[in-house]
């Protein structure tokens, strides 16, 4: 058998092989704009935290899931270098803890959010604090402490600032990125056209509502924020323009959580439920409720380590002799409202007994408690325990030593202080400083500034910073306040 023969002449050879390249080429035009969009919803569909490698770096940088709607992290990292004149020294200057080889200070977490990594604030960012022993000692870092060399107010005025500013444009932010890492075309489009917009508005429209928060109000000033307030306006849109209530006070410690349980939480005592607590501490630093963003893992993996996390220990030397003198004046004067034991403990002691700056308890009447009942209706996490309560709770003196300044309002800066008359205690004072003052129980009160950071004067005769009431304790001899301190450092 002869095989057929080949009639396709030379030029139908170079035809047919010129057709299937077309072909192909027409074949790839068709499937690469699928691929690449299949690529990029891929990307898109990433919504990933930034993972840690113990509970205790967990609490200083994981998620809570206020990362969901947050600040882009190159963004972030450059806001400073955008907007120099709003923060002249830098996140540093509003006492954010920067730990040497970490990409953000502690308290802020990261979330990849489609090709964009993300940052929100955790607990780590007001529960964490400062202490130095001296003003050329390395500070000690105190996870579950009140973070009282933290302005707050100061780094929310600089964000929402800096956001409504004419720097803060595609033009000089992108720049401004690329001092740091080179930007791919890809992620130049991503940050011109889609982060920049949705970031500048987002930061006009929450910086008008921050406006209406804090007007007419004194400062939060350095540990202390304004926890409910903020709700009526970023959570039930009320209008603020008429309401005068200060709902300022000084953050709170957040260790040891199972002597808690059962207690009555926030300092007036308002809901006795651990798991609203903490849900909505997670929703006042940022966490979405509809739909609801909270990183429900992260916040069991805190809640669990926090649960027997013990309070810091005293770090510089106790005379036992006289703090066995001080224990028989602490059962005395302390225990029935701030010992375990107590009768009193956790409950709340009325206004018109504890005598203390009425502003914050006030500032939670009813009507804020039924709204706070409706937060999250239907959701198996919803809210029904919040109440007015017209006092304070009564809480654990665990780690008293690292709680300064003290009452709720941060008003009086000293163990020391409190332990004397309301008019023996200091006027003004400055708040913000870490170096520590054994002797009095607190932190150095008389110092303006320290290098690039300028402290806050604490003034006692402005609204809600009032340093009256708490008198127990005032008619003591030096001898016998000497020696209650020093029991007092061994909680």
């Amino acid at each position: 058998m002869t095989e057929p023969s080949n009639d396709l002449t030379a030029v139908d050879r170079v035809n047919r092989a010129d057709w299937r390249r077309r072909l192909i080429v027409i074949g790839l035009i068709l499937i690469l704009p699928v691929i690449a969009l299949s690529f990029v919803l891929q990307i898109m569909r990433i919504n990933r935290p930034v993972d840690q490698p113990t509970d205790e770096m967990y609490f200083r940088y994981g998620s809570i899931g206020s990362d969901v709607e947050g600040v882009p992290y190159w963004v972030f990292r450059v806001l400073p270098d955008v907007c120099p004149t709003q923060l002249p020294g830098g996140y540093a200057s509003l006492g954010v803890i920067q730990e040497p080889g970490m990409p953000t200070p502690i308290g802020f977490s990261r979330r990849q959010i489609g090709p964009v990594e993300i940052v929100g604030p955790n607990c780590g960012l007001c529960h964490t604090a400062s202490v130095r022993a001296t003003p050329s000692s390395q500070p000690m870092i105190i996870t579950t402490a009140p973070a009282h060399q933290l302005n707050l107010m100061a780094y929310f005025r600089f964000l929402f600032a800096c956001g409504r500013s004419e720097n803060f444009t595609a033009d000089k932010v992108i720049p401004a990125i690329e001092k740091y890492k080179p930007l791919s075309l890809f992620e130049r489009i991503t940050y011109r056209y889609v982060v920049m917009p949705r970031l500048q508005k987002a930061l006009t429209d929450k910086g008008k509502k921050f406006d209406s928060i804090i007007a007419g109000r004194p400062e939060w000033g350095y540990g202390r924020v304004d926890t409910f307030n903020p709700y009526k306006v970023l959570v039930f849109n009320l209008d603020m323009s008429n309401d005068k209530s200060i709902g300022t006070a000084r953050f709170m410690s957040i260790w040891n959580q199972a002597e808690q349980q059962g207690a009555w939480h926030h300092w007036d005592g308002n809901n006795d439920s651990l798991e609203e607590r903490n849900l909505s501490a997670a929703i006042g630093a940022g966490v979405v409720i509809d739909p609801a963003s909270f990183d429900w893992d992260g916040l069991e993996r805190i809640k669990d380590w926090l649960w027997n996390k013990q309070a810091p220990k005293y770090p510089f030397p106790i005379d036992l002799a006289l703090a066995n003198t001080g224990k028989p004046l602490y059962d005395r004067l302390c225990k029935s409202c701030h010992d375990p034991s107590g009768e009193h403990f956790g409950s709340v002691t009325p206004l018109d007994r504890i005598g203390t700056d009425p502003d914050r308890s006030l500032a939670f009447d009813k009507a804020m408690a039924d709204r706070m009942n409706t937060i999250g209706q239907g959701q198996p996490w919803a809210f029904h325990r919040f109440r007015s309560t017209g006092g304070y709770g009564n809480h654990s003196l665990e780690g008293i030593w690292v709680r300064a300044p003290y009452l709720h309002n941060g008003s009086v800066p000293t163990l020391d202080d409190l332990l004397k008359a309301p008019d023996k205690r200091p006027v003004k004072f400055y708040t913000g400083y870490d170096v520590y003052d054994p002797k009095h129980v607190g932190f150095v009160g008389n110092v303006p500034s320290e290098g690039s950071r300028s402290f806050l004067e604490f003034d006692t005769t402005l609204p809600g910073n009032h340093n009256s009431g708490h008198v127990y304790g005032a008619e003591m001899s030096d001898a016998d306040r000497a020696a209650l301190l020093e029991y007092l450092k061994t909680l």
